[in-house]
């Protein structure tokens, strides 16, 4: 199973398995595209093939081995959760350029295992990496049958899936971080339930105003995001402010109040979850600025759920 993988790191991290399962999995994973009848059809300006959930009719024990065997290719602690899907694509249909960028609660990784036997180039179905939405393709993965494409999505994981001419069938099998998982999605979606900018302490408001006048409008999201984070924890207006101002960069949170500090350093992070997408690199910033710092009663739920032990 995903045996001696040969790992690529343009245009973005991926890695390629040929065989990737054995062939009494890959005739099983064929036999779900006739059993299955509830495909979902999606017929976007970009978006154009059929999918269906299978994850029920994959085996425990199978769904349990590829978990471990990605864990270990990937180095990333994954949650107990595997989602199957089979995607089908007909005659005419295609894949625009896109990301996949972790939004939160969003899957992590993916491996997309191809069931396409006698592929000829004429076929298509050609899944292309790209550098950016407008770059030029870098590199090409041909559909041929059991071989997997594995990836970490992430803001730059651009590709896309030329148009074909006869039926493509393939496997996507969807991986979620320990720290992105649904359970997290709908903790920080409570958090800022009915969230509205006036209800900011009033010494926020000189502030708030200034930093809107000379900052992107993201910038100043973001950081409001913070600050009611940071309010709904019930923290005074001297931490809510220092929040705001350490999120929009008009400085830098001092560690001289050791429970401030990880609270606004928790409120910046569940902002980006918020208005952003789940970035490993920023998580592991994270993880190590509030290593062995207490996790603190008011800030416990929400750190559990962006950390995990």
């Amino acid at each position: 199973m995903l045996l001696h993988p040969q790992h690529y790191n343009k245009p973005f991290p991926f890695f390629s398995v040929t065989p990737a399962f054995s062939v009494e999995e890959c005739s099983l994973f064929k036999q779900l595209f006739e059993r299955t009848d509830n495909w979902q059809h999606r017929d976007g300006a970009f978006y154009r093939c059929s999918l269906a959930d299978v994850t029920d009719h994959i085996s425990a024990k199978f769904q349990s081995e590829l978990l471990t065997r990605m864990r270990e290719i990937t180095g990333l602690p994954l949650v107990d959760r595997l989602v199957v899907t089979a995607q089908r694509m007909l005659p005419g249909q295609a894949i625009g350029i896109h990301s996949d960028r972790p939004l939160l609660g969003y899957e992590i990784a993916r491996v997309v295992l191809q069931l396409n036997k006698k592929w000829q180039p004429e076929h298509g179905g050609v899944l292309e990496l790209f550098t950016s939405p407008e770059g030029k393709v870098a590199y090409n993965v041909n559909p041929n049958y059991n071989e997997a494409f594995g990836f970490l999505l992430h803001e730059n994981s651009f590709h896309g899936v030329t148009e074909v001419s006869q039926s493509r069938q393939s496997m996507v099998f969807n991986f979620w971080h320990a720290a992105n998982t649904p359970e997290l999605a709908k903790h920080i979606q409570t958090l800022f339930t009915d969230m509205h900018f006036s209800y900011f302490p009033q010494a926020l408001n000189a502030v708030a105003s200034d930093a809107e006048s000379s900052l992107l409008e993201e910038t100043t999201l973001l950081a409001g995001t913070a600050a009611i984070a940071l309010q709904r924890w019930g923290y005074d207006e001297a931490t809510i402010v220092t929040g705001y101002q350490h999120c929009a960069g008009l400085t830098v949170c001092s560690t001289t109040d050791i429970e401030a500090y990880a609270a606004v350093r928790l409120a910046e992070w569940v902002a980006i979850l918020h208005r952003v997408s789940f970035d490993i690199t920023r998580w592991e910033t994270l993880r190590g600025e509030l290593e062995g710092i207490e996790r603190f009663r008011r800030l416990k739920p929400t750190w559990s759920h962006c950390l995990p032990i």
